[in-house]
């Protein structure tokens, strides 16, 4: 079952996006990296790298793992009996951009978006996984909203209660939607997602594959509470980038009309350097909430590892912070969020 594509003429929704830290029914992956996109050398390590996130998120809920038919008996060894894996072809390992965004109806019944994967702006081959949102919501057994609009599960970061976080320089990008009008865009969202307001972050194009999503800049905590990156090197691009985008948020209000509080997390002031590289995603946003945990890096720093899991467990004082070291992952520009896409409950 599909519905057709469309663009909203009004606000009013008929589908919400629950918040990520709903109850899931199981967390979505992919076992998809290969020698062609990630280097001989880079390769096993993200693999063992994708493997340990799986099995770790196992231990809190089920975690279905899309793989190639060629890669399932490495797969179903390295993740072990605790992952289900299914077969399909696919391109790489991103599920979160990859993946349907669940939403739900009025009635609480769960569909699928589709948003038109296409390789973030055509960067990357992607004909598998261009197939991989509508698959997954069959699995799941939820009927595909189709939609115009180009968009990946990253860029979207919702509070489940109107509010929702992008970023311009990646949904408002002519490399995804050359002939959607801002207003439009807004008002398809409302109508896909259930939101009421929207906070427009300015990102930055053309730094990172993704240009800028809202997953490695700012997260909900809980309704009314973020958590934003901030980067605290002066050379780096993201410096004015992030300093802004905590202006913005700080000066901001939800679809509640509560002022937001805003919770600072700087990034680690060094990584270890066998993985070192200039794409290195080097931040703690990109984490995930699963059921009763929260997934998160640490990257070798030991004060910012600290650091961030204290901060994340003032934020989430009710589940277990459970930091990875994914520095093959974060090599190639990505996180632990960027794998995973939950299901919900």
């Amino acid at each position: 079952m599909s519905i057709p594509p469309t663009f909203a003429q009004s606000n009013g929704a008929s589908w919400r996006m629950p918040d990520e830290g709903d109850p899931h029914a199981a967390t979505w992956m992919a076992f998809g990296p290969s020698a062609k996109i990630w280097g001989r050398d880079l390769l096993p390590d993200v693999r063992e790298n994708l493997a340990t996130i799986a099995r770790t998120i196992a231990v809190y809920e089920p975690v279905n793992m899309l793989v190639r038919q060629e890669d399932f008996d490495l797969a179903s060894d390295l993740c072990g009996p605790s992952v289900n894996l299914i077969v399909m072809p696919i391109d790489d390992l991103w599920m979160r951009d990859t993946g349907p965004v669940f939403v739900r109806d009025q009635a609480g019944k769960l569909s699928g978006v589709d948003f038109n994967f296409n390789g973030w702006g055509n960067k990357q081959a992607h004909a598998r996984d261009a197939k991989v949102a509508r698959f997954v919501a069959g699995e799941a057994q939820a009927p595909v909203l189709n939609t115009r609009l180009v968009l990946e599960g990253g860029g979207i970061e919702v509070d489940g209660q109107g509010t929702a976080i992008f970023t311009e320089s990646c949904v408002l990008n002519p490399n995804r939607n050359p002939s959607v009008s801002k207003e439009q865009c807004e008002a398809e969202l409302s109508r896909l997602l259930g939101l009421e307001k929207i906070l427009w972050l300015p990102g930055i194009r053309g730094k990172d594959i993704t240009d800028g999503h809202t997953d490695f800049y700012a997260r909900f905590a809980r309704p009314g509470v973020v958590v934003a990156g901030l980067d605290l090197d002066p050379d780096s691009f993201d410096h004015p980038v992030t300093k802004r985008h905590l202006e913005i948020l700080q000066a901001s209000t939800d679809a509640q009309g509560r002022s937001l509080e805003v919770v600072a997390l700087p990034g680690p002031s060094i990584v270890r350097e066998e993985f070192e590289t200039d794409d290195f995603a080097a931040g703690y946003i990109n984490f995930y909430l699963c059921n009763g945990a929260v997934i998160a890096p640490e990257f070798g720093d030991d004060d910012a590892d600290g650091h961030a899991h204290d901060t994340l467990q003032k934020l989430f004082p009710d589940r277990e912070i459970v930091q990875l070291n994914i520095d093959a992952i974060a090599a190639g520009g990505g996180g632990i969020h960027c794998t995973t896409q939950q299901q919900p409950l």
